[in-house]
């Protein structure tokens, strides 16, 4: 082990520094546009929202500095100290945080905004790899499995009971980590059927779909008998199991759907699924989205030219629905580069890590990746119609101080332990 560089710059991965300085930028620009109008278009007007994420930008450096300025071995070493110190701060904002739009996600600090939420990420990112990276660690043992899930999932239920459901969505991004370590393809193939046969429950109800469901089964089962005369005989627990587990899955589907989701949430899926339209009422800021992107062209209208983005008519514009507005002014030319961009630095992110000799520093890599990739295609997903109305913001483009920092700390973490990979080690 070699001693530690004094120089924090020093074998800094600037490719991946660049193609954040353009995001983020870019972003900006975007912000610019979708919150400022003739008579506010002063640039450093520090009242308005594009005025207000210059400070935040500004502020991202001394984030930076601090993060690079830790040796590697800091973050391996106080992972879980770091994990737990968030899972204390979520919980508190139950306690102390503001309500805003409904949820309790916010600490004021003297008319400033701070979501744990978004920083939370980066430390479970960091508690995950430190558990995974110990070499007595086998993710194929039952009990090992475990340990991963409550790490992902204890910050996620802390966020739930804000509710921030949004924000919950992103912890399942931690579940291609696992695959990259080992974790069987079964896991993925049940969350995929699971997915179906809810949004199945939701549109044909659940008499048909558990009727078809057990169905299929069914015939499976005699397909494998016939093949095999002792399938069932030794199976027949596992049958049992499927059977029901199955039923009540459809059975607590349509439960869910007509009791436990509020109003507004069922008309996000019912809106998803066609069951109805309302570009008026519910369906109107998806509507305005999509007639938004679409008016852009190839190229797009050009900046600060785009009139419904001008028009203020899509709610939200300078967060979730920032990406309509880079269709509009700078058409699906612009909207294909900002995502090859985005492909550019998930890109970096997996072959960076895929060279750590350390599995702490590959495991994080993966985390890194796996959230940026879930919040991009989440967030662009739901602005061009295809995906529910989901909460969660366009990372390095979105507005809010929060979601900029909670991405620059998890991007400026691997990169420090990228940097002194052949050293810290």
């Amino acid at each position: 082990m070699r001693a530690e560089r004094n120089n924090i710059f020093e074998n800094i991965d600037w490719i991946l520094v660049l193609l954040y300085g353009i995001l983020v930028a870019f972003g900006w620009v975007n912000i610019y546009a979708a919150s400022s109008n003739e008579e506010t278009r002063e640039l450093f007007s520090f009242g308005t929202r594009y005025g207000k994420q210059l400070i935040w930008i500004a502020l991202s450096f001394p984030i930076m500095i601090f993060v690079l300025f830790f040796n590697s071995k800091f973050y391996e070493k106080f992972a879980s100290l770091l994990y737990l110190v968030s899972l204390i701060v979520l919980a508190g904002v139950l306690v102390f945080g503001k309500k805003i739009n409904g949820a309790t996600s916010w600490y004021n600090f003297g008319g400033v905004g701070l979501q744990p939420s978004e920083f939370a990420k980066a430390f479970t990112a960091l508690a995950l790899a430190k558990l995974m990276s110990d070499r007595q660690y086998n993710l194929k043992l039952i009990k090992n499995q475990l340990k991963a899930f409550i790490i992902i999932f204890a910050p996620a239920l802390l966020i739930a009971l804000q509710p921030d459901m949004g924000s919950v969505l992103i912890y399942f991004s931690f579940f291609f980590v696992l695959n990259r370590e080992g974790l069987t393809l079964a896991y993925f193939i049940l969350g995929a059927l699971s997915i179906v046969l809810f949004l199945l429950t939701i549109y044909f109800g659940i008499p048909w779909i558990l009727l078809t469901s057990l169905i299929l089964i069914t015939l499976y089962i005699v397909y494998a008998q016939y093949k095999n005369p002792r399938f069932i005989r030794f199976n027949l627990v596992g049958i049992i199991i499927i059977y029901l587990t199955t039923s009540i899955f459809i059975a607590g589907s349509g439960y869910t759907y007509k009791h436990i989701l509020q109003s507004h949430q069922k008309d996000r899926f019912d809106i998803l699924l066609g069951k109805i339209q309302d570009n008026r009422g519910i369906g109107y800021n998806i509507y305005q989205s999509e007639l938004t992107i679409g008016s852009g062209g190839f190229f797009g209208k050009g900046f600060l030219q785009g009139d419904r983005t001008q028009g203020n008519f899509v709610p939200e514009q300078d967060t979730d629905y920032i990406f309509s507005t880079v269709g509009e002014e700078w058409g699906f030319f612009g909207s294909s580069l900002v995502i090859i961009l985005f492909m550019l630095l998930l890109y970096r992110i997996i072959y960076l890590a895929e060279t750590h000799t350390n599995k702490f520093g590959r495991i994080y890599g993966y985390g890194l990746a796996s959230i940026l990739f879930f919040h991009v295609i989440v967030n662009i997903g739901m602005v061009i119609g295809i995906v529910p109305t989901i909460g969660i913001p366009l990372p390095f483009f979105s507005y809010g101080g929060s979601s900029l920092w909670g991405f620059t700390l998890l991007l400026f973490i691997f990169i420090r332990l990228d940097a002194h990979k052949k050293y810290d080690w």
